[in-house]
């Protein structure tokens, strides 16, 4: 027989247990505020890592958390893990933040969970067989022109960037995945090499099947496995997009 944890269907599951988890733990969380470990790091980020880490590791899955760094067994699968994308939102109340889980094996990324844990929702993929918002197909818009978009942006743009309208919501997981349903046309990290893979890689597999474009600015490889390593992501729903927004880039300017 062959190694369970290669199995989509069954990586599936476990990632879906595992943001089970994490929603469980927060809901009983008693305190939003920082932690005081790190810079940005609040309470309710390790509380929900402690959850999530231990469904993965039981599993016998490789983690890379945010929170925590590496975690659990030589496996073919490593789990990269965002407990809570958007923490400074839940900090706040602001109804933003979710949890970000996707599944790497050695062809990549290969499933993908995001919840938004304040309503519910749920966005999924695997690779090669589309993605999904609460179990329905879905695609990203077809907007190719700039100046029709409405754009998501993490940052400070240089000036207004001939976009439709924007939005800064401050959850990056979130924010690619509503570029990938069409909520949103295209997205832009106007930092510079400040998000990690668990922030984006989730949400990138679920654009990629439902056919948006994603990239880093500086044409770069998103999936790295590495802790210490950021990236500077652009999403559109059509690679004319994707290329327009990238070329708004502080950088490049």
């Amino acid at each position: 027989m062959g190694d369970r944890r290669t199995s989509v269907t069954w990586l599936a599951g476990v990632l879906d247990e595992a943001a089970e988890a994490v929603g469980h733990a927060l809901a009983a969380a008693p305190d939003w505020g920082e932690a005081g470990t790190r810079p940005g790091q609040h309470h309710s980020d390790l509380l929900a890592d402690r959850a999530g880490v231990e469904v993965l590791c039981r599993a016998g899955l490789g983690v890379l958390s945010e929170e925590s760094g590496h975690a659990g067994a030589d496996s073919p699968v490593t789990v990269v893990f965002d407990p809570l994308d958007g923490s400074t939102n839940a900090s706040r109340r602001l109804s933003w933040w979710a949890v970000s889980l996707c599944a790497v094996d050695e062809n990549g990324p290969a499933v993908a969970l995001v919840v938004d844990l304040r309503h519910g929702t749920r966005w999924d993929a695997v690779r090669g067989s589309g993605a999904r918002r609460d179990g329905e197909a879905i695609r990203a818009s077809r907007c190719r022109e700039l100046s029709q978009a409405i754009v998501g942006l993490n940052g400070v743009p240089v000036g207004h960037g001939g976009w439709a309208q924007y939005r800064a919501l401050g959850a990056a997981a979130l924010d690619l995945c509503a570029v990938a349903d069409g909520t949103l046309d295209g997205y832009l990290d106007c930092t510079t090499d400040e998000l990690g893979v668990w922030d984006y890689l989730g949400a990138a597999l679920v654009c990629r099947e439902a056919g948006a474009s994603i990239t880093d600015v500086f044409g770069r490889d998103l999936v790295v496995l590495d802790h210490v390593a950021r990236r500077t992501p652009v999403a559109g729903a059509t690679g004319e997009l994707m290329t327009a927004l990238a070329a708004l880039h502080p950088r490049e300017q």
